[in-house]
């Protein structure tokens, strides 16, 4: 019986379009034949190993072919990928490892040395594989070499009884505490984040069967730069190839702009994916300032999504890209793609993001009311229709995230918001990021867009520090831009007219570069202790 099993959604595509070029990666090109014939050597592999239905394998990879074959052979046996994130120390991999379950590993040697400090300590992990990349790193005893294992195994589909409530499980570090792996159905997550078969995502299919009439004559390009071990990377990556495009990857280590650019050109790329504004905006400062160097007449939709990306970064994009839709999305791993700003070329933009939902979407008050549009009262945003199971191995959590209100399942993303009278929804920041002065509650997010309209700052990030009066003040850790000179006092006079004063940053803290995650994402540990050094200097 057909199903939304994510690998069998794949399975069609590749039988419709299998000499399509399905994945870019460096220097591999891989049509959606090639996809699925590796995938299923892997899958015949990992089945040798005694690996099935319900096993966990962690995914401890660089984007590239393998990451997306791993979570294409775990689906096609019911097994379970977990994504692992490569940046994790030794405690934080110990806890992931344990908390997910793992009996299995695949990881790039160069990750070896990292894997080995582990292992020993988890005795139910049986079974690993290294992805060669020529690091020359050691890898743990008994590690089975990638390529080798798919060329000893058969290419042939022979995979039997997958559901549409097979688990799709994904990990994300939040802001605070360790990794919490979020539970999906395949089915949810299929229509929930990854389009639902429909590439312009306002029709999604009623039936598995149904995905390969809305395969286009032409697959999109979609250049995908956030890492696949983030739901951001992932999710684009599945959404293009349901649709029969092709997802294109650069090369790994430190993200490069203007290699970004490059990329575009040479992949005649439709779609292009970054994080907020510590990715878009030297993408649009390299478009603006060599506007003759790189042809962009390929690309429809310029779109950020993971991170703040604020209005006036988006107001460049419009500038340096004026025949290509700006879009803004916003989501969770909690809730999936909730909605988005879209600014079409030449359109006008609002000054901050005032973005488009539908009526799964809710700002709930403290009693999980929703608040009135146009009220001004600020509440937290909530998702219901499709949603996660909850977390693995944390009911206190899934109770506190995945609430029923009134016979609705509701799951709150975290997130505070207001809804303007055009029930657009107006994001103001985390709640656990909040800063608490004087009674007032201020979000470092609202004042980091803000500080960002400022010339001269390059990138920030909004941190509270304790004050014996106030109990936290604002400080503001900002990185200038080559060449630009300022004082806390022109940073506060450009706040003054668009914030309250209790919302201003009291003190200034100067990097030569803020520290990000791999996915743009604001590392706020770091900032905070930036803020904490700088005062006991």
């Amino acid at each position: 019986m057909a199903s939304f099993n994510l690998s069998e959604l794949f399975e069609r595509v590749a039988d419709a379009v299998p000499e399509r070029i399905a994945l870019v990666a460096h220097d591999r090109r891989v049509t959606y034949a090639e996809l699925e014939a590796r995938a299923n050597r892997l899958a015949h592999h990992l089945a040798s190993a005694g690996i099935g239905r319900g096993d966990h394998v962690g995914l401890q990879l660089l984007n590239g072919t393998e990451y997306v074959e791993g979570m294409l052979a775990c689906y096609k046996l019911r097994a379970v990928p977990v994504n692992v994130n490569y940046r994790y120390v030794e405690r934080e991999l110990e806890h992931l490892f344990t908390d997910a379950d793992l009996v299995g590993l695949i990881f790039h040697r160069r990750f070896g040395p990292a894997v080995a400090a582990v292992v020993p300590k988890i005795p139910e992990l049986r079974h690993l594989m290294f992805v060669e990349d020529d690091s020359g790193e050691a890898v743990p005893d008994g590690s089975i070499e990638y390529e080798s294992a798919l060329a000893a195994h058969s290419a042939d589909r022979t995979f039997e009884g997958r559901a549409n409530d097979d688990l799709y499980l994904c990990y994300t570090g939040g802001t605070t505490g360790m990794p919490k792996g979020v539970m999906w159905t395949h089915e949810d997550i299929f229509f929930g984040a990854l389009g639902g078969g429909d590439p312009t995502r306002t029709s999604p299919i009623t039936a598995p069967e149904q995905i390969v009439e809305r395969i286009p004559e032409t697959g999109a390009v979609q250049l995908v730069t956030p890492p696949l071990m983030h739901v951001s990377g992932h999710w684009s990556t599945f959404a293009t190839l349901f649709a029969g495009g092709r997802a294109v990857y650069g090369a790994p280590g430190a993200w490069d702009p203007a290699a970004t650019l490059d990329l575009i050109q040479a992949e005649r790329a439709n779609f292009v994916t970054l994080v907020g504004d510590a990715m878009v905006r030297p993408v649009v400062d390299l478009v603006l300032a060599n506007p003759d160097r790189w042809d962009l007449s390929s690309l429809f939709v310029f779109a950020s999504g993971g991170a703040l990306c604020s209005s006036t970064t988006k107001e460049l994009a419009r500038q340096a890209l004026p025949n290509v839709m700006i879009i803004d999305g916003y989501g969770s791993t909690e809730t999936g793609v909730v909605g988005n700003e879209r600014r079409e070329p030449g359109g006008a933009a609002p000054s901050s993001a005032h973005f488009s939902v539908d009526d799964r979407t809710a700002v709930l008050d403290d009693d999980f009311k929703a608040v009135a549009p146009g009220s001004g009262a600020v509440g937290r945003l909530a998702r219901r229709g499709r949603l996660p199971i909850g977390y693995y191995n944390d009911p206190e959590k899934s109770a506190a995230t995945f609430v029923e209100v009134e016979g609705q399942r509701w799951a709150m993303s975290g997130d505070f918001a207001h809804v303007e009278a055009d029930g657009s929804i107006v994001l103001h920041g985390r709640g656990s990021l909040a800063i608490n002065t004087g009674g007032e509650k201020v979000f470092p997010e609202e004042v980091e867009a803000t500080l960002l309209s400022h010339p001269g700052v390059q990138d920030v990030l909004v941190v509270g520090v304790p004050d014996e009066r106030w109990g936290e003040r604002v400080v503001a850790v900002v990185a200038p831009r080559a060449g630009a000179s300022f004082t806390l006092d022109d940073l506060q006079a450009r706040c003054r007219t668009e914030l309250a004063g209790y919302k201003m940053p009291r003190e200034l803290v100067l990097v030569e570069k803020i520290q990000r995650g791999p996915n743009g994402k604001a590392d706020y540990r770091w900032a905070k202790e930036q803020a904490l050094a700088a005062q006991d200097a």
